[in-house]
């Protein structure tokens, strides 16, 4: 089954975990690990692998000394994703477990935390769930990067994950707009 087909059925079985019908664009990628500045960190932490197409742009892009893991899930993702990536700490895990799989990795903190998570999806007390762990484990001056799709921007839900990240953030900014994604999208980018 092709890759898109798998992301579709997935997100039919599980719409609020997967929260989109087609997988994340190259161009989507590229944006979310230039803005992370995935190539500079020590430590990089990939929230929600999705189907790869982040998880393989951040293997591309990071040092060879880095530390990096991802955590899907998604039980089906997760078994394509080790077949497809086998080089990549894959964990079939919630991104609320972080602090946790950090300690198994004698990590203390993160540089760079890339989230695919559809987080406008999700309602308030596990957008907190999830959300805190990450602000807690990143470095002072550390990037936590998310996109949204540009329609999120009028529901209720998209605006408020906006304003919770403007709460918890020391600075937050967009980034341009990346058209050739499906639907259209932009980068969220935190820095502790």
């Amino acid at each position: 089954m092709s890759r898109a087909l798998t992301f579709l059925c997935e997100f039919l079985r599980r719409p609020t975990q997967i929260g989109a019908v087609a997988p994340s664009s190259q161009a989507l990628a590229r944006e979310m690990v230039e803005q992370a500045k995935v190539r500079e960190a020590e430590v990089i932490v990939e929230f929600g692998a999705g189907t790869g197409v982040m998880t393989k742009e951040i293997e591309r892009c990071r040092s060879a000394n880095s530390h990096f893991f991802s955590i899907e899930q998604n039980p089906t993702l997760v078994e394509i994703l080790r077949q497809e990536l086998p080089q990549v700490d894959l964990c079939c895990q919630s991104a609320a477990d972080l602090p946790q799989l950090l300690r198994e990795r004698q990590l203390t903190k993160v540089q760079a935390i890339v989230s695919g998570l559809p987080w406008a999806a999700f309602p308030d007390k596990l957008q907190d769930e999830l959300l805190q762990p990450a602000v807690d484990s990143l470095v002072t001056g550390g990037r936590f990067v998310t996109f949204a799709y540009l329609q999120g921007l009028l529901l209720p839900s998209g605006r408020h994950f906006a304003h919770k990240i403007g709460r918890v953030f020391k600075e937050v900014r967009k980034s341009r707009i990346i058209w050739n994604n499906l639907p259209p999208a932009f980068v969220y980018v935190c820095t502790k």
